[in-house]
């Protein structure tokens, strides 16, 4: 199984940028996916994840209002819409499938690679 994140990169302040994650080896169509975070020096972070039906999603305070979390189960693929980006974006971020998902918490089976996002100030 491979979690293949992409669309990291070097964005201004109050920027955008979008993140893409394919799954391979095996479909996540019934699972929940999503995004974490770890800026350097820092713990890892939940940013936002989506059930297995996109129905219900999760934002931390950090993404509230600003990134949006989508899914496409027949691409076995999960975004990250990411807008008015700040300095303290910058981090690389990691994308995950599977495991235990209630709101506020996330606990997954699967990681991606990191992508690196670097926002300017």
């Amino acid at each position: 199984v491979q979690l293949q994140a992409c669309g990291g990169g070097l964005v201004q302040a109050g920027g955008s940028l979008r993140l893409s994650c394919a799954a391979s080896g095996r479909t996540f169509s019934r699972s929940p996916m999503g995004w974490f975070r770890q800026a350097p020096g820092k713990e890892r972070e939940l940013l936002a994840a989506i059930t297995w039906s996109g129905r219900a999603t999760y934002y931390a305070d950090s993404a509230q209002g600003r990134f949006t979390i989508s899914r496409n189960s027949a691409r076995n693929t999960v975004y990250l819409q990411m807008n008015s980006l700040k300095y303290e974006d910058t981090a690389v971020y990691y994308c995950a499938a599977d495991g235990q998902f209630s709101t506020g918490t996330y606990y997954p089976d699967y990681w991606g690679q990191g992508t690196q996002v670097t926002v300017s100030s």
